[in-house]
């Protein structure tokens, strides 16, 4: 008599990123923030918080890194999606470089993508006004050969565009098919909770380990949240910006973010007092939508937790979770309306406000706007800068590692080995104990730039790496693991900058004057990273 029984089930993790837009580095409660964010708290507790993970400062060029283990440059997005015929600024996606999900699905790995997609090049129609409101019709928002389906994703749902009107996104897609409409009730963070939990219930009845890509849009602009979430928050910001920032700050020190330090947080960049601001009201309720976007995606990651325990899949799923760079400062109501990814149409013919002069309140779909320069420097306690920029509130992004079965560090630790985006694909690689391609489909392949962060995960310490370089729209950084930083902005004859991290986690002290050999051997450091890595030629 024979015996029949099921194929026993592949014992490596699975493995989930998710990706805010445009988040704060504070702002997660268990980073510091007053907006609830109990689900992602919880997985922040029971795993380990990095203080000191690096993203590319900018949405396309780390979600690139991200994806393939590379430099932006490398991967072929060295600055947005548009094709500047240099080798390190492509507009979209390498094909010398292979994405997480290309070397995972080889390595029966099930893949699965949601979300902002945002590293394809995205060509301009004639009647692009009339696409952003759904007024006409065209089947591709980018060529198909650069969607992900396209680079090692069996199952996608999201947008491929960078910004989208959150009510009735444009460009939104299953697989590769656009979808033409949306349901009334229809919001975009909740839909992406909901794809990310049916693409669990359906893995799970897999013996296959699944690789999953949820890249919220939340809470990149505009700000459109649903009203019973705004509410939470409809008094919260009414103190103002100091207050805020304060807060958090007076909370990241109960934290221990930065262990025991006590003086971290950099001066606030305005002069402008909150009592004499003639718009408190608009202010106020911006941030409030901002947080209540915060909040939603947090609602939706808890789902998705429970998911992953109805099925059976908590204990060994690796759940990652970071920003693409820090918040935004951008105005985006005093952009042209109608162009590029910013409709000025509902798709019933609405006008869509953009409030130069803060005359209509943020949130409904009829309204294009963003909390701006000041709350963004709140958003990004206690760094300065925000996104686009090479500085501390640019470029470092709160990140939690959740994986009960395979990390081994005490609940709760905050680390504060450095990393960066490219290390995810190491991570997923080693854990899928996959081998790194040097071809794969006929093209030679750029060798991986990441370092796996397992070994954090496992003894709390690895040999990371020797130096970070950064560069967007030629502004310029280089860290070292000695913790030695140089940044340079943009612009002609702007002087290189020095800052000690150790002593000086926010680059409040600027000693290049002090240390001059110093400055010129992470200089000289900084121009051959910069031309291996495909930063030169620039445009």
């Amino acid at each position: 008599m024979t015996m029949s029984c099921k194929a026993q089930k592949d014992a490596r993790p699975n493995i989930i990123v998710i990706l805010a837009d445009d988040l704060g580095y504070s702002d997660l409660s268990c980073y510091g923030s007053e907006i609830q964010t109990p689900n992602l708290d919880n997985l922040a507790a029971q795993g380990i918080r990095f203080n000191q993970f690096y993203n590319c400062s900018r949405s396309c060029p780390t979600r690139a890194s991200l994806l393939t283990g590379l430099y932006q440059h490398q991967a072929g997005i060295g600055r947005m999606t548009f094709n500047q015929n240099l080798p390190g600024y492509r507009g979209q996606l390498s094909d010398n470089a292979v994405t997480i999900a290309e070397v995972l699905k080889e390595n029966g790995y099930q893949t699965g993508m949601i979300g902002k997609w945002h590293v394809a090049e995205t060509p301009l129609q004639p009647d692009q006004r009339e696409w952003l409101a759904h007024q006409v019709y065209h089947p591709d928002f980018a060529d198909r050969k650069y969607y992900p389906t396209s680079r090692g994703f069996e199952d996608y749902y999201g947008v491929i565009y960078g910004v989208v009107n959150y009510f009735d996104p444009f460009s939104l897609v299953n697989g590769e098919e656009p979808i033409r409409e949306v349901p009334e009730d229809y919001y975009i963070t909740t839909a992406l909770s909901d794809s990310a939990i049916s693409y669990v219930n359906r893995y799970a009845k897999s013996d296959k380990p699944f690789f999953m890509y949820l890249s919220y849009t939340a809470p990149h602009w505009p700000l459109h949240a649903l009203p019973e979430d705004i509410a939470k928050y409809k008094d919260t910001y009414k103190v103002g910006w100091d207050a805020i920032r304060e807060k958090r700050y007076e909370r990241m020190k109960e934290l221990g973010i930065f262990g025991d330090a006590d003086d971290f947080l950099s001066p606030r960049q305005f002069n402008d007092s909150w009592e004499e601001n003639p718009h408190q009201e608009w202010d106020a309720h911006a941030m409030a939508v901002h947080a209540a976007m915060i909040d939603r995606m947090d609602q939706g990651i808890g789902e998705l937790v429970a998911a992953l325990k109805a099925n059976g899949e908590y204990e060994n799923t690796l759940i990652l979770f970071l920003s693409d760079n820090g918040c935004s400062s951008e105005n985006c109501q005093n952009y042209p309306p109608g162009e590029n990814d910013r409709p000025d149409l509902t798709r019933d013919g609405r006008e869509i406000i953009y409030p130069k002069n803060k005359e209509v309140l943020p949130g409904p779909e009829t309204t294009f706007a963003s909390i701006g320069a000041a709350w963004a420097n709140v958003a990004n306690t206690p760094f300065r800068f925000w996104k686009a920029r090479e500085y501390e509130g640019g470029v470092c992004t709160p990140m939690i590692a959740h994986w009960p079965k395979g990390i081994e560090q005490p609940k709760g630790a905050i680390t504060s080995e450095m990393g960066h985006v490219m290390d995810i694909m190491a991570t997923c690689i080693d854990l899928a104990g996959a081998g790194y391609p040097t071809t794969y489909q006929g093209k030679t392949i750029i060798p991986l730039e990441g370092k796996s962060l397992n070994p954090i995960f496992k003894t709390g310490t690895r040999e990371g790496h020797d130096y970070i370089g950064f560069e967007h729209f030629n502004e310029k950084a280089f860290v070292g693991n000695d913790g030695w930083k140089i940044v340079q902005k943009a612009g002609k004859n702007q002087k290189w900058e020095l800052y000690n991290l150790n002593n000086d986690r926010t680059e409040l002290r600027n000693v290049a004057g002090q240390y001059p050999e110093k400055l010129a051997e992470m200089k000289d450091k900084y121009g051959a990273w910069a031309k291996r890595c495909m930063v030169l030629p620039a445009p």
